[in-house]
């Protein structure tokens, strides 16, 4: 699936971020729940990596010793109470500050020897976000049912906005100042990578993927995510996000629907009427002309919050160009 990807790594391996990075200010953000096994490798290699980088872990409510272990290892570390990755993601984008914010998860699968190219790239090309796809021959580290729900789901969104992320789900990101700030972080849970995709693609924001070494967790940790539980929770937040985003093609395509089920109902009244000149059978009809109703009203709804729709998105926009100046 990723085979025509670049290596992050490729674009520039240098100790320099970027020709005029002298003074960017680099944060690396970390969503945590129970990795106390992985955290302080996580942090060592993103220090090496990112010499200068404040790293931040957001602990959400870990029942083992994740925080302490994040702190000794040299990072600050935030609370969030309420549960989901995508309310810790939501913490960390509102309480740090950077010019450019690198997201990994904590469990030391990902890469971070690509993060100086990620972020060159970034800059380089003025990109608002770069997205790390998984790229690994380990079948321990990225199970069959995980990558086909992966592609099955990238599909979808990739139908309903664009194609222009082939891994949507990878936890591995480098986003700009903007980005971030004007996110509006939604989800609660693992749906927010897929929010993340679909807000740089509904607005259309300068966006990038490259491909990333990724590893089996190391021994004694174990995921959090569950392929059918959360495959089910991405696939309502796709749902919703097209109804919200795309109303009048959600809703036509519903009313379209609704309008084949009604003619499939009335083509046997119809045809019993022209043979016989009677309508035996009014309850049918009676469903069908409401059915017909109903789809006409589904157009109409699509056609009325597509306007909504669009003075939400040109909202977004602005918010994204207004976050440039408010450093």
């Amino acid at each position: 699936m990723v085979n025509n990807l670049v290596y992050a790594s490729d674009h520039r391996q240098s100790d320099s971020l970027s020709p005029y990075a002298s003074d960017l200010r680099v944060a690396v953000i970390i969503p945590c729940y129970n990795e106390e096994r992985t955290i302080r490798q996580v942090i060592r290699e993103f220090s090496e990596a990112l010499p200068g980088a404040e790293i931040v872990v957001c602990d959400n409510n870990s029942s083992d010793r994740t925080s302490g272990t994040a702190r000794s290892a040299g990072a600050t570390v935030l609370f969030e109470p309420y549960q989901g990755k995508g309310n810790a993601v939501r913490r960390l984008f509102n309480d740090v500050d950077a010019d450019v914010y690198v997201m990994i998860d904590g469990d030391a699968t990902y890469d971070a020897s690509a993060a100086p190219g990620m972020i060159a790239r970034l800059m380089d090309e003025r990109l608002a976000m770069i997205n790390g796809a998984r790229i690994s021959e380990q079948e321990e580290a990225y199970r069959f049912g995980h990558k086909l729900g992966n592609r099955m789901l990238t599909g979808l969104v990739s139908a309903a906005f664009g194609n222009q992320f082939q891994d949507m789900l990878s936890g591995y990101r480098v986003m700009s100042r903007q980005f971030v700030k004007s996110f509006p972080a939604l989800s609660n849970g693992f749906e927010i990578e897929t929010e993340l995709c679909v807000h740089a693609l509904r607005l259309r924001l300068p966006s990038a993927e490259v491909g990333t070494v990724y590893r089996a967790r190391p021994e004694g940790s174990t995921s959090k995510l569950n392929t059918f539980r959360d495959g089910f929770r991405i696939l309502r937040i796709i749902s919703r996000l097209v109804r919200d985003e795309k109303p009048l093609e959600f809703f036509s395509a519903l009313g379209g629907l609704i309008l084949l089920a009604a003619l499939f109902l009335a083509t046997p009244v119809a045809i019993t009427y022209f043979e016989t000149g009677t309508v035996p059978r009014f309850p049918t009809l009676i469903v069908s002309i409401g059915m017909v109703i109903i789809s006409m009203l589904a157009f109409t709804i699509g056609l009325t919050l597509d306007t909504f729709s669009r003075g939400r998105t040109e909202a977004r926009r602005l918010a994204f160009l207004a976050a440039a100046n408010r450093k």
